[in-house]
């Protein structure tokens, strides 16, 4: 059987994508890291993949706010290609400065009556970078990169990372359409404040997809705990370090979406 083909996009201040191919690789797809020039120069290129990964870092150093540049950059210049990549039922994943081109790309949460852009991620509630590992508990099934229920560990790693939707109503409409896929918990899987809730997301979101699923953003970085030995504690006797990393079915769902 043939490997699913997954676009990693990178430009200057991307410095997730090397730990993307890794973790894409490791779930048996094969993945490349191409820079956005390349894709400028043939915009074709983009019809060659199954999954597009904007990973995560901080693009053009995040000038104006995190991840603006390059998702006007992708909008200006390669919208229609990105929306004919999700129409044909391919999947998209956007990972911390990822999830933020996404979002200020418009297509997510991706309201198909809307254009225009329905919530941002903006700066932590802490007033600095957060570094850390939080809980996430799964609270939708809608994406194939992730299965319903259950809590998994990974860590977080940036300065912009609260999400906002533009206004209640753009909020129902996440719940309702079960677009909210996971969520900051304790060790418990309760909702929590700072510092389980590292950014003082609203609701304590920390990732969503559109509304068919195949668009999924969030904030942790997964592509950082798919061995056992990146768990923080994995030198004690630990049964959350034994085996896969949590991180890694993200990887392994996009895989077996095409199989």
């Amino acid at each position: 059987m043939a490997k699913v083909n997954v676009l990693i996009l990178r430009t200057a201040g991307t410095n997730c994508d090397e730990e993307t191919e890794f973790a894409f690789k490791k779930a048996g797809a094969r993945a490349e890291r191409i820079h956005i020039n390349r894709i400028l120069e043939n915009k074709r290129l983009l019809e060659d993949w199954q999954v597009l990964v904007i990973p995560g870092g901080f693009t053009y150093g995040d000038d104006v706010a995190a991840g603006k540049i390059l998702a006007n950059e992708i909008n200006a210049h390669l919208g229609e290609g990105t929306r004919k990549f999700v129409d044909a039922g391919k999947l998209v994943l956007g990972i911390c400065n990822g999830f933020q081109v996404l979002a200020k790309m418009g297509l997510l949460p991706g309201f198909a009556d809307s254009g225009d852009q329905q919530a941002t991620l903006t700066f932590n509630d802490s007033g600095k970078f957060e570094d850390r590992w939080v809980y996430l508990k799964v609270l939708s099934g809608k994406s194939p990169f992730i299965d319903e229920g259950g809590v998994i560990y990974l860590p977080v790693a940036h300065a912009e990372g609260k999400f906002v939707p533009r206004d209640d109503q753009s909020l129902a409409r996440l719940r309702s359409e079960e677009q909210i896929v996971f969520q900051y918990v304790d060790e418990e899987g309760r909702a929590a404040g700072y510092p389980f809730n590292p950014n003082g997301s609203v609701e304590n979101i920390a990732g969503i997809c559109d509304p068919t699923g195949r668009i999924l953003g969030l904030m942790p970085h997964p592509e950082r705990f798919v061995e056992p030995t990146q768990h923080p504690r994995w030198t004690r006797v630990n049964p959350e370090a034994e085996g896969a990393g949590d991180g890694l079915v993200v990887f392994q769902n996009a895989v077996k979406f095409f199989s």
